[in-house]
């Protein structure tokens, strides 16, 4: 564990109940709005490893349904505790770095994950899993998720017998405008080297003006967002057995069983998010 992060950010010991549910967070949810959608009882006797995807620029849907109680996830999933796995450099900035741990964030780091998951039962960590790199890729209209070569998760979930869950945020990527350069091109690898050297990606992006949502601005756009959670056959999460020493084909094979579970989260619900039938999900 770092030296620069206390150990009750990784125990939830930070967590402050209020904060979650400040009314401010209703406002955030209703601007949208963002609303959660329970397809798959999570019981709190297993830890689970919560897949989000897409990043977009600001990952609305995750943060409103996983570090506030606006959506309602403490009701929805009785017992269960979330904890947002965000950019471990965010932890380092005082004051902030308190902020995050009081709505029970944690740096997306192994040790911490690693500490959630030894734990009693009932934690459910969440992992953008196609991170800052994703961001590049998000604009309104685009379902396109980075998958392929990442599979920390996958082997973070058969380390401890965590189950894997799918969640696909409908809507993620309308709230802003961005100018994506072509791959290879020198702006592109100026964004990619700025990621690899700071941890996040600078996207150039717009939205809306404060007090109209026809002028530029930085305020998201007021587009829609479900947060949608997978139910698979059996309906239940991925079941995960406990392989403290994953060999490459156990990692391999979950991985593969979790890009069809998302690929049928994604076809399930894109009609009744707005979606047209013939939209397809584009996993790099």
């Amino acid at each position: 564990m770092s030296s620069l992060i206390p150990s009750p950010a990784f125990t939830g010991g930070r967590r402050i109940d209020w904060m979650r549910r400040w009314r401010v967070w209703e406002l955030h949810r209703d601007y949208f709005p963002i609303k959660l959608v329970k397809t798959a009882e999570l019981p709190p006797t297993r830890n689970y490893v919560l897949g989000s995807h897409p990043h977009g620029i600001i990952c609305a849907g995750a943060f409103s349904a996983t570090c506030t109680e606006a959506t309602g996830f403490s009701r929805t999933f009785p017992g269960l505790r979330p904890s947002l796995a965000v950019l471990a450099g965010l932890f380092y900035l005082p004051v902030y770095r308190d902020y995050m741990m009081s709505l029970g964030a944690v740096p997306v780091n192994k040790s911490s994950l690693d500490f959630l998951l030894s734990g009693p039962p009932g934690h459910a960590v969440v992992i953008v899993v196609g991170g800052a790199a994703e961001s590049l890729d998000c604009a309104p209209g685009e379902q396109r998720v980075r998958l392929h070569g990442r599979r920390g998760f996958v082997r973070l979930a058969l380390q401890h017998g965590a189950d894997l869950v799918p969640v696909y945020t409908f809507g993620e990527n309308d709230i802003f405008r961005q100018i994506r350069f072509p791959e290879g091109s020198f702006a592109r690898r100026f964004q990619l080297r700025f990621k690899q050297l700071i941890g996040f990606a600078p996207c150039l992006f717009s939205g809306r003006g404060l007090f109209s949502s026809h002028s530029w601005g930085i305020l998201p756009m007021a587009a829609p967002i479900t947060v949608v959670g997978k139910d698979p056959p059996v309906g239940k999460p991925i079941p995960v057995p406990l392989r403290p020493h994953p060999t490459e084909d156990e990692v391999n094979s979950f991985h593969a069983l979790y890009v069809e579970a998302l690929k049928e989260l994604f076809n399930a619900h894109k009609e009744s998010c707005g979606l047209p039938a013939s939209q397809q999900l584009l996993i790099t």
